[in-house]
């Protein structure tokens, strides 16, 4: 926690003897709710919208205009009292919706519609790191002897990764 506020969020701390602790305590309350749990209307956004909704978040683009100028990359929040911004953490991640999926904050960068990390199911793995290529069948004499060998390399990785009972 450094300059009255905390490390990862940015949210103001109330101090000692503070006068209108309310103002703070009302403003880190605002942070947290447009970073916990969060969803945004749309990402890469460089004009604010002209009548947002109280509690609509946007995540700016690269290059923003208006109230949102100097705020690039940054998660906008419309509030009671005009425009919020949150400074994005590594791994923050915002809901864009079905069609986009989850926006997530690597590397200084948002990326749209990506998912990290693996799969589970049920607490069982069934994605996981990609394996090798499995040959395909090249014809000729030996067809049959080839194509029985990608069958059954095709069905190791379907087990490797949870996806089909073991045989």
């Amino acid at each position: 926690m450094t300059d009255g506020v905390t490390s990862r969020l940015a949210l103001p701390l109330l101090q000692p003897g503070q006068a209108q602790k309310e103002m703070f305590h009302n403003a880190a309350l605002a942070l947290l709710d447009l970073s916990v749990q969060a969803a945004a209307v749309a990402a890469a956004v460089d004009t604010p919208p002209a009548d947002p909704g109280i509690g609509e978040c946007w995540i700016v683009g690269a290059a923003p205009t208006g109230p949102w100028a100097g705020h690039a990359r940054e998660i906008a929040g419309w509030t009671d009292a005009g425009w919020l911004f949150v400074q994005p953490c590594e791994g923050m991640q915002l809901w864009l919706g079905a069609a986009q999926g989850v926006a997530r904050f690597a590397d200084g960068e948002w990326r749209l519609g990506e998912l990290q990390g693996k799969l589970f199911v049920e607490g069982i793995q069934v994605v996981g790191p990609r394996n090798e290529a499995i040959a395909e069948p090249v014809g000729g004499t030996t067809v049959d002897a080839q194509a029985r060998i990608a069958i059954v390399s095709v069905l190791e990785a379907l087990r490797a990764h949870g996806l089909i009972e073991g045989g």
